[in-house]
């Protein structure tokens, strides 16, 4: 465990991490005093999906994980405020929207630029030097490391993309931060299910596979981006009555067989010398 008491860090013994950036609902007072209605502000976690992970303990992962939701600060968004999808809708360091456009503040309520660097340095900052710490430590002890950054969103959120979500979206920045035999393992898993899967399309990585990625220092990263339907059942309409649904364990067993599977094949990846 973390210093951080909003912070979770599991130290696991193989070269394989798996990050939670956004599975977090806490809002502190004092923020979530200027809001505009809590459960908007929790609207967009990624809900359960460190439930749906519950293996990863026990297969060796590392994990880090925040307790905090994306409203307070996101993890994995550029600090510098750069866009990661420039040209495309998206939420920034300190989102003042939801997905859905709705404003996550009462007028006048907004984070200043001292507001957000406050947040970076109390939030931001000791998220990653957790998550460099775990991969420099299994680096030096394997060296190779494989990091997976875990995240799901709603099958269905026409601001941000059009049509329905394929059940997988593998992101590697365009290939540029994990090894083309590792992610083709990982499609070969999603693929077995025949729900649904693409690569490099609308998610192609945040800011944490972006910058941790660099498969010539042995460093591969790679981003699983779930559409929700896999695991809870979606309302036609969210309200703040029905939403978050609850996991399905019955509903989810696919996508965990399928989750467990690739897994397994970033762990060989990891602790496979000779494996390109």
């Amino acid at each position: 465990m973390s210093h951080h008491e909003w912070l979770a860090v599991h130290h696991g013994d193989l070269p394989f991490i798996v990050s939670f950036p956004h599975t977090g609902t806490e809002i502190p007072a004092d923020i979530e005093a200027g809001l505009a209605s809590p459960w908007l502000a929790r609207k967009d976690a990624d809900y359960w999906v460190d439930v749906l992970y519950d293996f990863a303990h026990q297969m060796g992962a590392t994990t880090v994980r925040t307790a905090l939701s994306r409203t307070v600060i996101d993890v994995n968004r550029d600090p510098s405020g750069a866009s990661l999808y420039p040209g495309q809708n998206t939420t920034g360091l300190c989102p003042l929207e939801t997905f859905d456009g709705e404003p996550l503040y009462r007028p006048g309520s907004e984070p200043a630029s001292p507001e957000i660097e406050r947040r970076r340095a109390a939030y931001f900052d000791p998220y990653h030097a957790a998550l460099r710490e775990q991969i420099d430590r299994l680096r030096a002890d394997h060296g190779r490391v494989v990091l997976w950054d875990a995240h799901s969103i709603r099958s269905r959120v026409p601001r941000l993309f059009e049509g329905v979500l394929p059940q997988f979206n593998i992101g590697t920045h365009g290939g540029a931060s994990c090894a083309p035999r590792l992610t083709e393992a990982i499609e070969k898993c999603c693929d077995l299910t025949k729900l649904g899967r693409v690569t490099n399309g609308r998610f192609r990585g945040g800011w944490i596979t972006r910058h941790y990625g660099a498969p010539a220092n042995s460093v591969h990263a790679l981003q699983m981006e779930l559409a929700m339907r896999g695991y809870l059942h979606e309302p036609a309409h969210f309200t703040e009555q029905n939403w978050p649904a609850p996991l399905d364990d019955a509903h989810a067993a696919v996508l965990r067989v399928a989750l467990r599977d690739c897994f397994a094949e970033c762990i060989r990846f990891a602790t496979t010398p000779n494996e390109r």
